[in-house]
């Protein structure tokens, strides 16, 4: 079996979305020390691809980080195919809340220097000595102390959809800008009550051992993130603290968690928090767009991108040439709401 997809992503697409087979979408991560990324990566590949699963996994020393889709069918055995690494002996699988099954549409497992990059190199930084887990229960009790300080660990754009009431946004486009900046940020806090959190849960359980590591003393993480609590509080009828819609990081780029809309189209004012990428494939500008300005517009980010969409292809591609998009996200601070690409 060839350890890496030899198929076209966009064959693989329309494979999946025409493919009426159940899907679930899940997440997991787990911090434990591998010793041999690289065969530990081709060993999960070789199981994962005969299971049917899709999706995007990081290995490297310091643990796996996994979002993915499974065949509703297989997710047991792949939950008992997990277990059977002792690391992963009953580790909670997230599972999505707001889920169609069409989150991936391949199966990427790749080698990273570390799951979640954090510019963290301090020898004396342990993960092993990490905040106290909350779940939804806990963190509902603890956040109606106004003395608590709650932190969202999230990037700028996953908070302006949806976040926790009284959240603290770290303002940086990077977890490893964040976690300084935090720490900075409630130098004057170290004995109060902190809860971290994050999407899934592993962003935030770094930050609090970072926090500790830094001299806070009563450090928490949100366990399972967002989409843990999401799931608690359904399960237990609980009232939601958090806001909005939850971004997650695969085709359906959020969740809902409750009807709040508390974002605006950032083309026409609106309110609105759909994100979605500029049709313009020189451009993919991820940002909020509503959808009268979907229809306006295209799907693209702008009129010039729209007219990129008439050109031939061949301009088209030759335009895309050289160009690098990098991590091309609308950030209303920098206000990079324009083209990359346009017609000359």
């Amino acid at each position: 079996m060839a350890l890496h997809n030899r198929v076209s992503r966009k064959e693989l697409k329309e494979a999946v979305l025409n493919d009426l087979t159940p899907r679930t979408t899940i997440s997991f991560y787990c911090y434990f020390k591998i010793e041999d990324p690289a065969s530990f990566r081709n060993t999960l590949y070789r199981e994962l691809k005969q299971s049917g699963v899709l999706g995007r996994i990081y290995v490297a020393h310091e643990g796996i980080n996994a979002q993915i889709s499974v065949p509703s069918s297989n997710l047991e055995a792949l939950r008992a195919y997990l277990y059977t690494i002792e690391p992963l002996n009953g580790l909670r699988l997230n599972i999505a809340v707001d889920d169609d099954g069409k989150s991936f549409f391949v199966l990427d497992i790749k080698v990273r220097p570390k799951i979640v990059a954090d510019g963290i190199d301090d020898p004396g930084f342990d993960m092993a000595n990490k905040g106290k887990y909350v779940n939804a229960e806990e963190y509902n009790r603890l956040a109606e102390d106004p003395d608590t300080v709650i932190i969202d660990m999230r990037n700028y754009y996953e908070f302006e959809v949806g976040h926790f009431e009284r959240a603290i946004e770290i303002p940086s486009d990077t977890f490893r800008e964040q976690l300084p900046m935090a720490a900075e940020m409630m130098k004057e806090k170290k004995e109060a009550n902190i809860i971290m959190y994050c999407t899934g849960g592993i962003r935030c359980e770094k930050a609090s051992a970072f926090m500790l590591h830094k001299g806070f003393k009563n450090v928490f993480h949100l366990e399972g993130g967002i989409i843990n609590y999401a799931k608690q509080i359904k399960e237990k009828g609980l009232p939601s603290k958090f806001i909005g819609k939850n971004f997650v990081f695969d085709e359906r780029l959020g969740e809902r968690i409750t009807d709040d809309i508390i974002a605006h189209c950032h083309q026409c004012g609106k309110p609105a928090d759909t994100h979605t990428n500029c049709k313009n494939d020189g451009c993919h500008l991820l940002f909020i767009q509503c959808a009268q300005c979907a229809t306006t517009y295209e799907g693209c980010c702008s009129k010039e991108c729209q007219d990129t969409l008439l050109l031939p292809d061949e301009r088209r591609k030759e335009l895309r040439k050289g160009v690098d998009n990098g991590q091309h996200i609308f950030n209303k601070s920098k206000q990079r709401l324009r083209p990359r690409l346009t017609k000359d």
